[in-house]
């Protein structure tokens, strides 16, 4: 039977799958060289090019510096392009050289130092456009800490009100458009074809040449603070951007190239999404991420061409005397807004979907809840597509459009809510009576749901026409922008990064850190933008340097909750740069999700599976017994298919936890992967062996009724040497120690769990049980019951000594009933006085034995054996009865016993002892 068995990562320039993979032996100081000399050659041959056309054409001047920046940053840039060589495949093939599409020579790293080289493989290209945009998004979080800075007080702090706007537009622009835009495209870069069961995007050429754009985008924009910072806003608004500096030319051009990278990237999406599905995984076992991502790609192919054509057409009116937007010259502004705005509004959800796909996985995992309403979800964000389109002069009500719009772009922006309310109920569904696990992914998820919601609160007012007119360009509208992008955006951003981060790199982050980012993220998110909407509705206007002394207090508290969201972020990048570097190595599902990446190795082979995967359900069957998404076979030296002797060792150390249902059902999800066998290490230090022996058994008997395959042993010993000697010995792919909590583990309190961890080098999972579950050993509920019945007996060291005994023959579960035969009248003094002391004595037998490993709880019941004995058969049904008495008291209980016991076997044991001697 084929079941569950990914492919053990590939060394770099190792074979895979049947492709011959080799490093390009060149450094890659040799293609930043060329680059340089790219980009050079083509910055000079732009200036002779143009210098010429315009001798020969007669214009004048001859000399016109945005003329000459235009067209040296243009063919300055794809030099640059054709020197880090996106182009050398192509132009090898048109040139008719020796080209094979089965040369994977730029597939793959084998060390960091590759990733500043064109690469083909989805997950460097993932990573590039990650570490690519959270670059652009420092420098952008700079900008808005020195705007924050100038606005601490009234007054001129550190820039005048033009350097201001140079600030504000440089912050708007590299968080737009080179952060928030493309940094999903990272996300689902590295992990969409995986999910989808490929092995690579479906045109990798493509998908490197649509990375390296962000770069020039980015830079252009940077470049552009040393030839005058343009002031236009993100918006570039003319006729005030048509007025601009080189800087605006650079910040129209850095627009093209982004633009052109989001149309690459949206494409190659596409193409995958369609043409290169696992078999059997239809629309509708797709994850929802892969439903954004495809939603998002439609978006970004029909939208993005307007926000290219406004950029180049106000380029034109500045450099090239064009009247397109100059109102003397009968040009139009207001449709210079339509055009912008026509792709600016979808824009947004560019920014938001790939997000909410994000969200679904998050939540679906740490609730541990099929994801409710998958085929409305679904369906929602293809509404919001197309009433994305019809929104987008909700931005111009005060502009001086044509009134008639204002109605039905009011109602579309109002209608739009629906599909978005559609996934926040399902999202709140979901979470709903589920198994909450409180960790980073999941805080920024919950963070999410709060910052969202506040932005869509807010955006109903300015969707409302009168109160928008009253609200326009205040603060206001700054607080909702921020709300929907920062929290909608930004907060999704970093739920995917922490719960794709141990596989993207094979190491676990420092939780403990995670959760220091959230918090001063979430209070200095509130601190910074709630107090914004009250400024807003008293007047403030937004984009300006100075304001009313009367706003200094609440600006005060506005900049020091930028400095918390500065703080947060430091911290962020400290954890994701120590972690990668040295922290404890992953386990390959660490969050126990049920998509198909986390059914591959941790990071993802070369080529991600040796075979093509078997989608067989969704992917989100939480809680749903013997459900599975997909079978994904063995590497071919397993015959393609897993056997029991080949399946990958988890080694298992636990002692007290042994029996604990938190511990059995963790292995028991884990199992339904179909990928692995458990051997269970138990070391006892100071303890007893013998209670240690009786819990393993009892546990492997619960697994092995569950179809498990584990085995074990009691080792003596300190857990951190026990467990490293074993782990030598069994070469485990993953360790799992179950412990109580820090307040009453011994090995807690010692840090075994990270000594173990540091000792072995291997991905380790710490489950914490309850103290409660741990004695309760209700995860027994698999091995038969025993029945003891006692009356005198109970509460004897004899008693406890018989039933350790019979545990140890045979694991199973025990109750203990006790039949009272009451004096009369029932509930006088004497009859409770008799049911006091067999309850008492009652728990001291179960202690005993709970204490030593035994499954076992009681009941005292106020009726004669004859009456109690058919009532506790019927209750219980055990397996086996056995009949403890002393001084011959069980061959009296034994004939009620018989009577009751129809065909269940009925055994007697005679302690010959009175109870507590």
């Amino acid at each position: 039977m084929a079941t569950h068995a990914p492919a053990p990562a590939h060394a770099p320039g190792g074979g895979h799958g049947g492709h011959t993979h080799h490093e390009d032996p060149r450094p890659v100081s040799y293609w930043w060289i060329r680059a340089a000399y790219g980009t050079v050659a083509g910055v000079l041959f732009a200036f002779l090019l143009t210098f010429l056309l315009r001798a020969l054409f007669g214009f004048e001047p001859l000399w016109d510096g945005g003329v000459y920046g235009g067209v040296a940053g243009l063919i300055g840039a794809i030099g640059f392009l054709w020197g880090i060589g996106c182009f050398d495949y192509w132009l090898g093939w048109a040139k008719g050289a020796d080209i094979s599409e089965e040369d994977h020579s730029f597939h793959g790293v084998s060390n960091w130092k590759q990733y500043f080289r064109v690469n083909t493989d989805h997950k460097v290209i993932g990573i590039q456009y990650l570490g690519m945009t959270l670059f652009f998004m420092l420098w952008g979080g700079l900008m808005a800490l020195l705007i924050r800075t100038e606005l601490a007080a009234p007054g001129q702090q550190i820039a005048d009100g033009q350097t201001y706007n140079g600030f504000l537009s440089m912050h708007a622009t590299l968080m737009i458009f080179v952060f928030a835009v493309p940094v999903f495209g990272g996300i689902a870069n590295y992990v969409l074809p995986i999910m989808l069961g490929a092995k690579d995007m479906a045109f990798p050429r493509l998908n490197a040449l649509s990375f390296w754009f962000l770069p020039v985008a980015g830079f252009m924009f940077l470049a552009s603070m040393f030839t005058g910072m343009f002031g236009a806003a993100w918006t570039a608004y003319p006729p005030l951007a048509s007025q601009g500096t080189m800087g605006q030319t650079l910040f129209e051009l850095g627009v093209q190239f982004a633009g052109a990278s989001s149309i690459a990237t949206a494409i190659n999406f596409l193409a995958t999404i369609i043409t290169m599905r696992a078999p059997g995984m239809t629309i509708w076992r797709m994850p929802i991420l892969a439903w954004a991502t495809g939603v998002t790609s439609v978006l970004a192919v029909f939208a993005t061409p307007f926000i290219a054509g406004s950029q180049f057409l106000t380029m034109f009116d500045r450099i090239m005397g064009t009247n397109f937007f100059v109102p003397d010259q009968g040009g139009d502004v207001i449709m210079y807004q339509h055009i912008f705005w026509f792709y600016s509004h979808p824009a947004v959800y560019i920014m938001l979907l790939p997000g909410f796909g994000i969200i679904s996985e998050v939540i679906a995992t740490f609730a541990r809840k099929p994801l409710f309403g998958y085929r409305a979800m679904a369906f929602s964000m293809v509404a919001i597509a197309v009433l994305g389109f019809g929104v987008w002069a909700h931005h111009m009500f005060v502009s001086g459009m044509a009134a008639w719009l204002r109605v039905p772009m009011m109602i579309t922006t109002i209608i739009i809510a629906v599909p978005t309310g559609v996934k926040m109920w399902s999202w709140l569904a979901t979470l709903w009576q589920g198994r909450i696990h409180i960790k980073t992914p999941m805080l920024w998820a919950l963070g999410f749901l709060f910052t969202f919601l506040m932005g869509g609160l807010s955006g109903v007012f300015l969707g409302i026409v009168p109160a928008d007119i009253q609200m326009s360009d205040t603060y206001f509208v700054t607080a909702h922008l921020h709300y929907v992008l920062y929290g909608g955006s930004v907060y999704t951003i970093f739920a995917g990064l922490y719960y794709w981060f141990p596989k993207m790199t094979g190491k676990m982050y420092n939780e403990k850190l995670g959760q220091w980012h959230f918090w001063l993220t979430f209070i200095g998110t509130q601190l910074t933008f709630f107090p914004m909407h009250w400024q807003g509705l008293q007047g403030m206007p937004r984009r300006v340097a100075d304001y009313d002394p009367r706003f200094e207090t609440v600006n005060s508290i506005e900049t020091v909750g930028s400095y918390m969201l500065g703080i947060a972020t430091i911290i962020f990048f400290y954890n994701i740069v120590t972690s990668w570097k040295s922290g404890p190595k992953a386990p390959w599902n660490p969050w126990r999700g049920k998509t198909l990446e986390w059914m591959v190795s941790s990071p993802p082979p070369l080529f991600n599976f040796d075979a093509v995967p078997q989608v067989v359900g969704g992917p989100y069957q939480y809680g749903i017994p013997d459900a599975r998404h997909a079978v994904v076979f063995a590497p071919e030296e397993f015959g393609g298919e897993l056997k029991e002797d080949t399946r990958y060792p988890v080694m298992v150390v636990a002692n007290e936890t042994l029996t604990s249902q938190t511990l059995i059902d963790e292995i028991r999800s884990r199992n339904a992967d179909g990928l692995w066998s458990f051997q269970f290490i138990v070391p006892v230090g100071d303890g007893d062996r013998a209670i240690s022996e009786r819990r393993l058994a009892t546990t492997l008997a619960i697994l092995a009724e569950a179809g498990v395959s584990a085995t074990g042993r009691v080792a003596d010993g300190d857990v951190v040497a026990v467990a490293t000697e074993a782990a030598k010995e069994i070469q485990p792919h993953e360790l799992v120690i179950a412990t109580l909590p820090l307040a009453v583990s011994q090995w807690m309190r010692s840090d075994s769990v990270d000594k173990v961890r540091k000792a072995t080098g291997v991905a380790l999972s710490h489950v914490v049980v309850p103290a409660n579950d741990a004695r309760a050993l209700t995860g027994t509920s698999a091995l038969p019951l025993v029945m003891v019945v006692a009356t005198e007996a109970v509460g004897a060291e004899a008693l406890a000594t018989a039933v350790r005994t019979r545990a140890d023959a045979e694991p199973a579960r025990f109750t203990v009933v006790a039949p009272l035969d009451l004096p009369e009248p029932r509930w006088g003094a004497e009859a409770n006085e008799r049911r006091r002391a067999a309850g008492e004595a009652m728990t001291a037998t179960i202690n005993a034995l709970v204490n030593t490993g035994v499954a076992v709880d009681g009941e005292v019941m106020d009726d004669a054996p004859s009456v109690a004995l058919p009532l506790a058969i019927d209750a219980y049904t055990p397996s086996v009865i056995i009949i403890a008495g002393i001084n011959g008291e069980a061959a009296a209980l034994a004939d009620a016993a018989h009577a009751a016991a129809g065909d269940t076997p009925v055994e007697t044991v005679n302690l010959g002892a009175a109870a507590g001697a």
